[in-house]
């Protein structure tokens, strides 16, 4: 195994086709094969769903809670903030604020109500896990797409 981090001991592992306990070349293709990836969603207001746009290229990301969609997206199909103000926390650490409203979104065969965030200009769209959660959906990393995730799970009562 070659697992360094010692800068003399690279070219050790270079010469025996080594690359972090790998054999070189598999590094790469493992990090295409668990990537990210982006679908595109339909989003509707739950006030007219008959009435819907497609975002392009969302962002299925699993470490955000929440949805993200443009705002000018949101306010086109008559989607209301019910709450304002909320303070999100970003990756980087950086504390903002953001509405939030209520959105239909369909990824595919996979549909659900959700509470998203207005996205403003400059934010990412995202798919976030509580929309994945409401699609009944997991992510398959290998294959880069949506699968069910099985049967919700629901409360069983104790015996008495």
């Amino acid at each position: 195994m070659c697992v360094t981090a010692s800068a003399a001991a690279r070219p050790w592992c270079k010469a025996r086709g080594m690359s972090r306990g790998y054999p070189l070349g598999t590094m790469a293709r493992r990090k295409k094969q668990m990537g990210t990836f982006s679908v595109d969603c339909e989003v509707a207001s739950a006030r007219q769903p008959d009435r819907f746009e497609i975002v392009r290229k969302m962002l299925v990301d699993t470490g955000a809670e929440s949805s993200w969609i443009p705002e000018a997206v949101l306010r086109r199909l008559g989607v209301e903030p019910a709450k304002k103000d909320l303070q999100f926390q970003m990756a980087n650490g950086q504390v903002i604020t953001r509405s939030t409203g209520f959105a239909i979104l369909r990824v595919g065969e996979y549909l659900t109500v959700d509470e998203v965030v207005f996205a403003l200009p400059g934010d990412l769209a995202l798919l976030g896990a509580r929309t994945l959660e409401g699609f009944g959906a997991r992510v398959d990393p290998r294959n880069k797409r949506l699968v069910a995730a099985g049967p919700h799970l629901a409360a069983v009562a104790l015996p008495g």
